[in-house]
């Protein structure tokens, strides 16, 4: 078989499965192009697609203005590696920098790899600035959190599938139980080794949890008064996903009037990925303001492939797209509309039990056991009347859109949704 050969959806997961790694459980579908807020497989089917490759795809699929930024930078400059000063990263950095309200960005490409960042920020500046011993230093976390599968990162997982038989594991992590201020107060006074809070503004993997309205604002509080730094990661949340350009927005520049019922709340250090690119290329960065950046000096921290041009330029349109079409003001109202369609429909319904969600990311939570398969078979049914989604958590189906979408669209996404869950009732 050639390589350019047109292959079937089997012929395509047969090759995965006999030559890749077992290492993820995708809805057989097999797609080859993507526009916006579609995909097609390689039988020529269409679908939405509600998945957004887990809000990294914010932007639509193959935005153009993006892609022209990336084929125009490839075709210039691709690396130097950071051996050398390029001439588009210190214009991202800028941009980035003053486009989220921070002093320094410093770049990566995935979004595990920011957070191994952020820690290793954290840590520093608790050894060089807070004066904790050498060695001493520990980071809360949440109980079903989700940050990436790395050694370090899953060592203060709680997911079995992820964690078992990796060990050992990385020690300095304290997990406290999300949206629960009383246990993080009572971990910042545990000990005075506390360098850090990580925590996600949403739970997305955990089946898109949002926390109490004033949590985030309250557990900010404690750590300022606590000498703790508040580390957000918004690798899923950030870029527009949750109807504002940030799920803490403490530097909101979406100008949108709607989004004021949340208090803002602004990182100590924030952590982006995913949509930082438009889904088109690997970008991640840690920002962070100049008492905490400057603690990193030659040598401290890097990366080949981090900040390089493509990925500067790629970064720069990605954000552009997201001011200039307002797509955090377009996520905040679909994502009323869309809960509120869900919720009309929910009323009558033995098969859901709720939906819940911030923006266009959104999760209903299937009346079934979490080892059941009714969630999976359900993402099958919607899957063959157009429109993909996945389960997580067993019995959770997220739903997150290209904030690209219109109305129209969205209202037609709700019909094949709820057309879906009617063959399911019980």
């Amino acid at each position: 078989m050639a390589v350019l050969d047109q292959l079937t959806s089997q012929q395509a997961i047969d090759l995965e499965n006999k030559y890749g790694a077992h290492n993820y459980h995708p809805l057989p579908v097999v797609l080859t192009k993507g526009e916006g807020v579609y995909v097609w497989d390689v039988e020529g089917k269409k679908y939405y697609d509600f998945l957004s490759a887990y809000s990294a795809v914010n932007q639509g699929h193959c935005h153009p203005k993006i892609v022209n930024a990336m084929t125009n930078q490839a075709q210039t400059l691709t690396l130097t590696s950071r051996a050398f000063y390029n001439d588009m990263l210190g214009k991202f950095e800028k941009f980035a920098s003053e486009f989220f309200g921070f002093d320094k960005l410093l770049p990566m490409n995935t979004g595990a790899e920011a957070v191994e960042t952020a820690l290793k920020i954290c840590r520093k500046w608790a050894y060089e600035v807070k004066g904790i011993h050498e060695n001493d230093a520990e980071i809360i976390v949440c109980e079903n959190n989700f940050h990436g599968r790395t050694t370090t990162i899953i060592s203060f997982s709680n997911d079995p599938v992820a964690r078992e038989h990796f060990g050992p594991y990385t020690k300095g992590f304290i997990k406290i139980e999300y949206d629960n201020l009383e246990a993080l107060e009572k971990a910042l006074k545990s000990s005075k080794n506390i360098a850090g809070f990580l925590v996600e503004p949403i739970q997305g993997e955990a089946g898109v949890y949002v926390p109490s309205a004033d949590y985030l604002a309250k557990a900010k509080a404690l750590c300022e008064a606590h000498n703790v730094l508040f580390i957000a990661d918004e690798v899923q949340t950030g870029i527009a996903r949750t109807g504002r350009l940030l799920a803490t927005c403490g530097n909101c520049n979406c100008e949108n009037k709607n989004c004021s019922g949340t208090p803002e709340v602004k990182p100590d250090i924030l952590i982006l990925g995913k949509a930082l690119s438009g889904g088109v290329y690997p970008v991640s960065a840690v920002l962070a303001n100049d008492p905490i950046m400057n603690v990193i000096r030659p040598g401290n921290h890097g990366s080949t492939f981090g900040g390089n041009p493509v990925a500067a330029a790629v970064a720069i349109a990605a954000l552009e797209v997201i001011r200039d079409e307002k797509l955090a003001e377009n996520a905040f109202v679909l994502g009323e509309l869309f809960r509120s369609e869900l919720n009309k429909y929910i009323e009558t319904s033995n098969i859901v039990k709720l939906v819940r969600g911030k923006g266009l990311l959104n999760a209903i939570v299937i009346n079934d056991s979490e080892d059941s398969d009714t969630a999976w078979n359900i993402c099958l049914a919607l899957r063959d009347h157009g429109l993909l989604a996945k389960p997580t958590h067993g019995n959770i189906i997220r739903f997150a859109p290209p904030l690209v979408m219109t109305e129209n669209q969205l209202l037609d996404c709700v019909s094949i949704i709820t057309k879906t869950l009617k063959a399911f009732e019980k």
